[in-house]
């Protein structure tokens, strides 16, 4: 029992410690995420979404609250906003941010943050280049009442994009292409 309440101890203590480092580490990769999905930001500010639905400028370390990240640019010209957005991959649970330009109506740039998908396979769609690119311009204009995607976003298979709300898919990660796209659909019209 004493050796069974040292190694508890110990375990508590090292998670302890750790914790600021890790969340310090999560902090810095998000910040980069949100300049890579708005190219050209210089400065972001972070707001809350409210129970009304206004956004409010995030002023504490409210870790559930709906996040958006304003980019701007050094002449304070709104360029972007990156938004987070969850959805059931192959795996696990695969959250990304995305980066969508209200003058253009188009997401602007996508970076997975957190994903289980199977290595090698599933796991290209934060690391293919060809997948990433369907993501630089991507058609997400809204209809008039702004309550759904004009089109909404169709993951067809490699080669066969025709359209700019189609998502050309990963040869070999069809689930978690798709799931990409579910998510997309899912989040774009309650979010943008």
């Amino acid at each position: 029992i004493g050796v069974a309440a040292v190694a508890g101890t110990l375990i508590v203590v090292v998670f302890q410690l750790t914790l600021p480092v890790i969340k310090a580490n999560k902090a810095e990769a998000l910040r980069r995420a949100v300049f890579d999905v708005i190219p050209g930001a210089r400065n972001v500010v972070t707001f809350k979404l409210e129970q009304d639905g206004s956004l409010k400028p995030l002023t504490d370390e409210n870790e559930r609250a709906v996040k958006y990240y304003a980019g701007y640019t050094d002449d304070n010209q709104l360029i972007g906003v990156a938004i987070e957005a969850r959805g059931k991959g192959f795996q696990d649970v695969i959250k990304v941010l995305y980066g969508y330009a209200p003058a253009k109506q188009n997401i602007i740039g996508m970076r997975v943050l957190e994903s289980k998908e199977t290595p090698g396979l599933g796991d290209k769609i934060g690391k293919d280049r060809a997948f990433l690119a369907n993501f630089d311009e991507l058609d997400a204009r809204l209809t008039e009442d702004t309550t759904k995607l004009q089109h909404a976003f169709e993951v067809v298979k490699h080669g066969a994009k025709k359209s700019r709300w189609q998502i050309d898919g990963v040869t070999g990660a069809t689930i978690s292409s798709k799931a990409m796209g579910r998510l997309l659909n899912n989040s774009a019209p309650r979010r943008l």
